[in-house]
């Protein structure tokens, strides 16, 4: 089973982005961000036509995800976090699918820092924290995928330069030390559990030829409970997509699973 996340950054604007990448890789699970549209402007028929189920939780203009399963019977199980600082951005759903939970998020970017902006994105990151103990205790295989917005660590693996982003939210030491909780928490970083060196990564923002310089960075993850973990196989990022045209300045971030 192929599993991705992919930030579309519009979907109205990417949809034939989306449906190419869909047609072409038939990946069975997907969680979208950015949907940037309200829920009467979701695509379900577009989607419906290439054999997807989908339940989604939009926004007017900003945020908005959704979790898209090939040929699979999908059940919304939330829309949103428990406690969430803010329940007016729509930022995660979650369902049962194919016998796993996906949890499909979309974490605040958190700028400017410091201020109002950085302080929800940890709050909202800590409101995760407190759900993902939650969905860990049920001993089921889960998966948390989606635009994390946090850079793990400051090597060139995972970033093109940590000096340039050193006062980026993506690149605080809060917003790098809760992402690092999950993980001494039991959770596994799929890309680096198959790949743990060399340079991988996700975004490549559409400003100063980033694309063409390779000058990006990785903040796009699928983070998995130990069973599954246990089923993880493979992991990687459909990189060429990035380079089509009215591309997402996001490539989509997959694992397979048995």
């Amino acid at each position: 089973m192929r599993i991705a996340s992919y930030n579309v950054n519009g979907i109205g604007a990417r949809l034939p982005r989306l449906l190419e990448w869909l047609e072409e890789t038939q990946t069975d699970i997907v969680c979208l961000q950015e949907l940037k549209a309200p829920d009467e402007r979701f695509p379900e028929a577009e989607l419906k036509a290439l054999g997807y189920n989908a339940v989604w939780h939009g926004q007017k203009s900003w945020n908005g995800v959704a979790i898209l399963a090939r040929g699979l019977d999908i059940h919304l199980t939330r829309k949103g976090l428990p406690n969430d600082p803010d329940d007016s951005h729509s930022r995660y759903i979650e369902a049962a699918v194919g016998g796993i939970i996906v949890g499909g998020l979309y974490l605040p970017n958190g700028n400017p820092v410091p201020g109002p902006k950085f302080d929800y994105k940890i709050a909202w990151f800590e409101a995760l924290l407190d759900h993902a103990k939650t969905l860990f205790a049920t001993e089921q295989p889960v998966v948390l995928a989606g635009d994390w917005n946090v850079i793990p660590t400051a090597s060139k693996d995972d970033v093109f330069s940590a000096s340039r982003m050193a006062d980026d939210a993506l690149m605080q030491p809060e917003s790098r030390a809760c992402f690092a909780r999950l993980n001494h928490a039991g959770w596994t970083d799929a890309i680096r559990a198959i790949h743990p060196h060399g340079q991988i990564y996700t975004f490549w923002d559409y400003t100063m030829n980033a694309w063409a310089r390779d000058a990006g960075f990785r903040i796009d993850h699928l983070m998995l409970s130990p069973p599954a973990a246990d089923r993880l196989v493979d992991a990687g990022v459909d990189r060429d997509y990035r380079g089509r045209e009215k591309a997402s300045d996001h490539a989509p971030t997959w694992i397979k699973i048995r």
